[in-house]
């Protein structure tokens, strides 16, 4: 399949599976309650959001995406220039990050199983006006991406690959359609030192679900997702690929980086980290 403008209504997953259906609704509720239906001067301006309950998460992300930038963007675009880049964003969201690649000059597809209005596929209309040219918008699992193989120069999980269901095949599907030499790149994840601390973050999640979701909490947590990273689960699902992954360590806002201390001090587990993840495809 091409790099083209792909209209995510055209692409329903009708295939998904009853607790997909579940949880696609819920979670666009959810995000909706959490306030991630942006104004359209909101959207243009993530991750650099200035203002709102959400400007501090987003003061994270933006850290990310700048190292990001750095560290694979640049460099990839001057290995294949004069060309421009292709780059697919796996749980694009509303496809900001496309967004911003292609403010660049590059070339993007959006990936998400979700097609809301809130911050699924369907939000990216707003973008339209401001590139010369729309970037591609597909509704897929990352088990099953739609799309030919080494088609992409940089393939992205954009804060997401921990809703993968299976960490060995969302990385397979990944690899198979980044170009030889291309770069695999994790943003935004949950990363643990320990598998231990990571399961303790499920268990808390579990336990404060009917809190925090009320009643959707069912259908978000009706899904076996792996919710977590840790450097061995990565490197074993990576190893029959080939695959060896480098960690770009962010400099992240004070209050962020001050979250394992402030943990330490109250003997609680230790916090992940949300750092810059790359792996070079054979």
């Amino acid at each position: 399949m091409p790099i083209a403008e792909h209209d995510a209504r055209q692409h329903p997953q009708s295939d998904l599976s009853e607790e997909w259906r579940r949880f696609r609704r819920a979670y666009g509720e959810h995000r909706a309650i959490e306030g991630r239906r942006f104004s359209d001067d909101e959207l243009l301006s993530l991750p650099f959001l200035s203002t709102g309950p959400l400007q501090r998460e987003w003061s994270v992300r933006a850290r990310t995406f700048q190292k990001f930038v750095r560290r694979v963007l640049e460099p990839r675009a001057d290995a294949v220039e004069p060309r421009p880049l292709r780059v697919l964003d796996l749980g694009a969201g509303n496809g900001w990050l496309c967004y911003r690649v292609q403010l660049r000059g590059h070339l993007a597809v959006a990936l998400d199983v979700r097609t809301d209005a809130v911050d699924g596929l369907a939000a990216a209309h707003s973008y339209r006006p401001h590139i010369p040219r729309m970037f591609g918008r597909v509704a897929a699992s990352f088990e099953d991406v739609p799309l030919v193989s080494d088609a992409f120069d940089i393939v992205v999980f954009n804060a997401a690959i921990h809703y993968a269901l299976s960490l060995d095949v969302a990385i397979r599907e990944a690899a198979r359609v980044t170009k030889s030499t291309g770069r695999i790149a994790i943003l935004d994840s949950p990363f643990y030192a320990r598998s231990e601390s990571g399961e303790a973050m499920v268990v808390e999640k579990r336990r404060s679900s009917p809190t925090h979701f009320g009643e959707r909490a069912k259908d978000l947590l009706g899904l076996p997702f792996i919710e977590y990273l840790t450097r061995d689960r990565l490197a074993d699902a990576s190893h029959p690929l080939g695959l060896r992954w480098r960690r770009h360590r962010v400099s992240y806002p004070l209050w962020y980086e001050m979250r394992s201390v402030r943990a330490s001090v109250g003997r609680r587990r230790p916090p992940s980290r949300f750092d810059l993840w790359e792996a070079t495809v054979p």
